[in-house]
């Protein structure tokens, strides 16, 4: 449904490295996609596409950017919301570009500088229905603005976002739920200082949380912050990946 993220990758600068690590991590499986000149993989948890995994082009570093976790927001019409992004103040990394028999895609920020892709799918395929946090998928999303009420007021008039609850989290400020179809799917927060720009993050749903941070470190990567419970019973933890890729996990259970 447009305007609700369909899709996470992992943009890398080793990718048989990463391959190997989000494997023993998450038990991912990896075969190529096949459907494009680039060497762009598909990592599958129980048979279901989860996530995609690519080398970080060329062009994209030379405009400064860093390997990452990367985002995309569903599109009825990527010109049309490309325009709208850059009318209200956005940026156009990469105008829209289609893959033949697959979609169409760009890749933009919203006003404050957050990055995230668009993607139109043209395949006509329906992808399976996965339930919210099932293990080995994206479970969470969250944008760290340096101004919540104004990125919340953008998502809300260009793709429809509605609120859901918000919590106190004292002196970082609130953190506002949005929703997408009626259930809330992420949230938003103050950017900390220590972060150097408002950006978004993707949470990989684990089964416990424990359990994850342990493969974690018997994989070569590093937990930077958690485990933490948060609202609700969650537990969250933080991590960079052995190629400094910061990556974030999500479980039912500590």
């Amino acid at each position: 449904m447009a305007g609700q993220f369909c899709w996470i990758e992992l943009l890398t600068s080793d990718i048989e490295a990463s391959q190997a690590f989000y494997g023993a991590v998450m038990g991912w499986t990896c075969v190529a996609a096949g459907h494009n000149a680039h060497d762009y993989r598909l990592f599958s948890k129980d048979g279901q596409v989860a996530a995609g995994l690519m080398q970080l082009p060329e062009e994209a570093k030379a405009r400064g950017a860093r390997p990452s976790w990367f985002g995309y927001i569903s599109s009825d019409d990527v010109n049309m919301d490309v325009a709208d992004i850059d009318d209200a103040g956005g940026t156009v990394y990469r105008d829209p570009e289609t893959i033949p028999d697959m979609g169409r895609f760009a890749v933009v920020s919203d006003p404050q500088g957050a990055a995230f892709g668009l993607w139109q799918d043209l395949s006509g395929r329906k992808g399976p229905d996965i339930p919210a946090m099932s293990t080995g998928h994206c479970g969470w999303r969250e944008l760290m603005a340096d101004d919540v009420e104004e990125a919340f007021a953008f998502y809300e008039e260009k793709f429809g976002w509605t609120r859901a609850e918000a919590h106190d989290m004292g002196p970082m400020g609130k953190y506002q739920l949005f929703a997408t179809g009626g259930m809330p799917v992420g949230g938003m927060m103050k950017r900390p200082g220590n972060v150097p720009q408002s950006h978004w993050n993707y949470y990989l749903t684990v089964e416990a949380i424990d359990a994850a941070i342990a493969k974690v470190g018997a994989a070569g990567g590093k937990i930077v912050n958690g485990p933490n419970e948060v609202p609700g019973g969650a537990w969250i933890a933080h991590g960079v990946d052995p190629q400094g890729v910061f990556f974030a996990m999500v479980a039912a259970k500590r």
